[in-house]
């Protein structure tokens, strides 16, 4: 009898060819992962002025050619408005004013002013995408965005301090000689027509200059705030030219409330706020009498006793915010960087 086990017709032949690779195994080795061209960005929140560090992009020469970059972009714009101005002036017969532009009266003046300030604001936003190679919203804030509901709270902050300096401005004796007559309702409403579009575009150019690039620009070697801050305060000040000690002291004050309140709050708002709200006030009282917006004195020229009241008022002003802050809690550091997962690639067959 024969057993159902054994193979009647003898042992089974070993099998021919080359052996099969296991399933768990592959026959090569998988491709490494590329090279990363850039450093992948940084996995940590940093504050706004070391916004600079967050996309693993920073060198030490992007801030110096940006910087470089931004001066001279800024120079041939303003030739190019100078030449538009000169001739508009001269279509319109305008006389020529002692620096060699064209005189378009006191409002058309204070409007080339002001329009040649607000070009910096694009040229900002395009050395933020090149050199510094990071998206333009990082230069308003670490939420990489304008946050308006921020905004109009810190413009709230703002009233009571312009209130006062607005008060005390008015209490105050006047030396400059002025007659101070009244424009006119006409005039008036026509000139606060102009500035209240002009003027918060001139503050905000001036505040992403200053506590925007320059901030960042000197954040991206130091950590301290101090030190990120110090430079841009005294190139603020020195920009509205030499005139009084104090004068030139209040806006080194503000200039330091403004610089440490965007790294407390995380983006420009604060700054903006302030600086639009002292400008329309400025502005403002210039525009409301005769030959008023003609000028040419700055917040470098104040009084002591103007100069220690915007101090004062400044002082408050980021008191307030700062109560505010407390309350509401902007965001003060920007939303960690999540590094690229490694791409998968597929195992190589036969």
């Amino acid at each position: 009898m024969t057993n159902p086990s054994q193979n009647p017709t003898g042992p089974t032949p070993p099998p021919t060819g080359p052996a099969p690779y296991p399933a768990a195994l592959t026959p090569y080795p998988t491709a490494p992962p590329p090279h990363p061209s850039t450093p992948p960005p940084d996995p940590t929140g940093h504050p706004y002025h070391r916004l600079d560090r967050t996309t693993g992009r920073h060198r030490w020469w992007r801030a110096w050619v940006g910087t470089l970059l931004l001066g001279v972009a800024y120079f041939m714009a303003i030739l190019v408005l100078f030449g538009v101005s000169y001739g508009l002036g001269t279509a319109l017969g305008a006389p020529e004013l002692p620096d060699g532009g064209a005189d378009l009266g006191p409002l058309g003046n204070t409007a080339m002013d002001l329009v040649s300030i607000a070009i910096a604001l694009p040229l900002v936003l395009l050395a933020t995408l090149w050199p510094a190679r990071r998206p333009v919203g990082t230069v308003t804030s670490v939420t990489g965005r304008l946050r308006i509901g921020w905004l109009g709270r810190c413009l709230l902050a703002g009233l009571l301090p312009i209130l006062l300096l607005t008060v005390t401005a008015f209490l105050l004796p006047d030396d400059s000689g002025d007659s101070g007559t009244w424009v006119g309702w006409r005039s008036f409403l026509t000139a606060l027509a102009v500035l209240a579009v002009l003027v918060p575009l001139q503050a905000a150019a001036e505040e992403y200059v200053f506590r925007g690039w320059l901030l960042q620009a000197v954040g991206a070697f130091v950590r301290s705030p101090w030190f990120a801050v110090i430079p841009q305060a005294v190139l603020f000040a020195a920009a509205h030219g030499w005139g009084t000690r104090w004068g030139f002291l209040s806006l080194l004050v503000n200039g330091l409330v403004a610089g440490l309140l965007t790294i407390r709050t995380g983006g420009l708002e604060a700054a903006i706020a302030l600086h639009v709200l002292n400008n329309l006030l400025a502005f403002g009282a210039s525009a409301a009498v005769v030959d008023g917006l003609s000028s040419d004195e700055t917040a470098a020229d104040a009084p002591w006793s103007l100069a220690l009241t915007a101090m004062v008022a400044d002082l408050l002003y980021a008191a307030i915010v700062l109560w505010f802050a407390r309350r509401h809690e902007p965001q003060r550091l920007s939303t960690p960087g999540t590094p690229p997962a490694p791409r998968a690639h597929p195992a190589r067959t036969a």
